[in-house]
């Protein structure tokens, strides 16, 4: 919690808490807030205005990459992956198929290049599609070929998103986008990347499944690590341990970097927990987006809660309690929600069933 920045003492600059988590997820999806605006607000408070994460994209002092906000110094770490993509060495099967369908669409991909280049920023449709060979998937990016070639493309290093309009991407050369930083040989911002990592994270895995948009794993950062009762290779950041550690009720995003390792959740902390916007919603044991409420040092439950911009309320549907709260906590948790709508400028609405409970 206290490497997650979420114990008592609150931090207060923003762009420093963006360069200690090393990145921020960019979901846009608002239930309550956008993800990356919850994970700001959670540390900072009602000190976080959204206006402020705005002005450090649109300054560039920030960038979105894969779909995570970066301090745009890093990105030097990531340049000679570009140059190697798909990988190094000998490439998985998965990797050649993307190699060769990236290949086939080449004259598409030239063509994309060649309108940003003389019409500057544009989101995805704006893009000519005149892939050759179609993108198939069984979700739900099947036939976006162009947003598909795009994805690769920026890995790739040849396109960047330079900003959103509303919640779209806009899409513009890479070299006008991030810096002509001298590129941060491959070994070496692998390693580098891992200890940022493991300072944002506190314990991880030494070793992991890949990821799309970031390690879960540290590789050889920091010391191993025991933790009793579970089972894998761990690595601790020294550096947080020993230290006194004083908590407080947080409210998370889903995609909070402290919980959105599932596994890693489960097993440090026992919280059973799932994003449920992809259910039916008779199937939702916590709601469509629930937040994970942290209390000290534990995860103890789940607020089931809902913005309403147009009706001016923040509905509090359920208050999931894993544990028996006591009063404290509950004064704590309720104080964390009235905070939470105060930041939102909605007022608070009950659910039936919580309003009896709150009186």
């Amino acid at each position: 919690m206290r490497a997650q920045l979420l114990d008592a003492s609150r931090p207060s600059g923003l762009l420093d808490v963006i360069r200690h988590l090393a990145m921020v997820q960019n979901d846009t999806t608002a239930a309550v807030a956008p993800s990356a605006h919850l994970v700001c607000w959670s540390r900072i408070g009602s000190g976080y205005a959204p206006s402020d994460l705005d002005d450090l994209l649109d300054a560039r002092t920030l960038v979105e990459f894969r779909g995570a906000i970066r301090p745009v110094e890093d990105m030097a770490m990531f340049r000679a992956d570009m140059q190697e993509w798909p990988g190094s060495g000998p490439l998985r099967d998965w990797q050649v198929y993307l190699r060769d369908w990236v290949k086939a669409n080449d004259a598409c991909r030239e063509e994309i290049l060649q309108w940003l280049r003389s019409e500057g920023p544009l989101p995805a449709r704006e893009l000519p599609d005149s892939c050759a060979v179609p993108w198939r998937s069984t979700g739900w990016t099947n036939y976006r070929n162009v947003v598909r070639l795009l994805d690769f493309m920026e890995q790739r290093g040849e396109v960047a998103v330079s900003g959103r309009s509303s919640r779209e991407r806009l899409w513009d050369l890479a070299d006008r986008v991030y810096p002509d930083d001298p590129v941060v040989p491959a070994e070496e911002a692998r390693i580098r990347r891992d200890h940022r990592r493991l300072a944002a994270l506190g314990i991880a895995r030494a070793k992991g499944p890949e990821c799309p948009v970031e390690p879960l794993d540290v590789g050889n950062a920091g010391e191993p690590a025991v933790i009793e009762g579970v089972r894998g290779s761990w690595r601790v950041d020294p550096t947080q341990l020993g230290q006194p550690f004083h908590g407080r009720a947080v409210l998370l995003s889903p995609l909070d970097r402290l919980v959105v390792d599932r596994k890693r959740m489960a097993e440090i902390f026992e919280f059973d927990y799932q994003l449920e916007m992809y259910k039916p919603a008779a199937k939702r044991r916590w709601g469509y987006y629930a937040l994970p409420i942290l209390y000290g040092d534990r995860l103890v439950g789940k607020l089931d809660a809902a913005a309403d911009q147009r009706g001016g309320v923040l509905r509090i549907n359920a208050i999931h309690q894993d544990v028996g709260f006591t009063r404290s906590m509950t004064a704590a948790i309720d104080q964390e929600i009235a905070e939470l709508a105060q930041w939102l400028q909605l007022h608070i609405e009950y659910a039936e069933h919580e309003l009896s409970r709150q009186t």
